[in-house]
C-alpha cells in the first residue's frame, strides 16, 4: 500500500481535476486547490510545469506509485519497441492492481491494490498477491470463491459510474475476467484526459 491511501482524494485536489470520474469527489464541488491559498488565480504553467503535471496525474492514477515504481515501468516501456507513451500505458494497464480495478471487481485503484495484497485474487487458478503483478493476454483473473461475497465486490459490481473496457471480457456471475489484449491509449476509459507523451518529453529531460 501507498501512504496516500487514506486520503486518496487530496490527489484530485491537487491536479483540481476528477482524475477517476467518481461522484464523492471533492473537485465536483470546488475546482480549486487545496489549502489557504487554493482559490488564488492559476499561473500559467512552464513546459516543465505541464510535463510534471502530467507524469504526477498518470502515477496518481494507479494508486499513486511511487517514483521510484513509476520511473521503473517508465524504462520497460522505453526498451520496447513501438510507441513509448502507448507501451506506458499498456504495461500500467497490465498490473494484476489495474485489472482488478477495470473488471469492476473492487471500487476504487487503493482498494485493489489491497485486494490483491490480502490474497483474494488468483490468475490462472494460482493466487497472486502481488498487485504490480502483470498479466498477459489470454490470462484469466478471478476472485477467490470464499471472497466472492465480500460486501467491498458486491458495491463494486453494481457501481454505475464506470463501464468495463471491452479489452477484458468479464462474467460478474462466475466472478472472473480475461485479460483478451493489451490496450492502447485510446481504449482506456480515462474520466480525464491522459497525455502519456508529457511523460515522455519529461523523463526525456530529466
Amino acid at each position: 500500500m501507498t501512504k496516500r491511501t487514506s486520503a486518496k482524494y487530496k490527489i484530485d485536489r491537487r491536479m483540481g481535476e476528477n482524475i477517476w470520474g467518481r461522484a464523492k469527489s471533492p473537485v465536483n464541488r470546488r475546482e480549486y486547490g487545496p489549502g489557504q491559498h487554493g482559490q488564488r488565480r492559476k499561473q500559467k504553467l512552464s513546459d516543465f510545469g505541464t510535463q510534471l503535471r502530467a507524469k504526477q496525474k498518470l502515477k496518481g492514477y494507479y494508486g499513486d506509485l511511487t517514483e521510484k515504481q513509476f520511473r521503473r515501468i517508465y524504462a520497460q516501456a522505453e526498451r520496447v519497441r513501438g510507441d513509448t507513451g502507448e507501451n506506458l500505458i499498456g504495461l500500467l494497464e497490465r498490473r494484476l492492481d489495474a485489472v482488478v480495478y477495470r473488471a469492476k471487481f473492487v471500487p476504487t485503484v487503493f482498494a485493489a491494490r489491497q485486494f490483491v495484497n490480502h490474497g483474494h485474487v488468483e490468475v490462472n487458478g494460482k493466487r497472486v498477491n502481488i498487485p504490480s503483478y502483470r498479466v498477459n493476454e489470454g490470462d484469466v483473473i478471478s476472485i477467490r470463491e470464499r471472497s466472492r461475497q465480500l460486501a467491498i465486490v458486491l458495491e463494486a459490481v453494481g457501481l454505475p459510474e464506470r463501464d468495463v473496457p471491452d479489452y477484458l471480457d468479464v462474467d460478474h456471475n462466475k466472478m472472473t475476467a480475461t485479460f483478451v489484449r493489451t490496450p492502447a491509449l485510446g481504449d482506456v476509459p480515462y474520466a480525464v484526459q491522459m497525455e502519456p507523451n508529457l511523460v515522455v518529453e519529461f523523463y526525456a529531460k530529466n
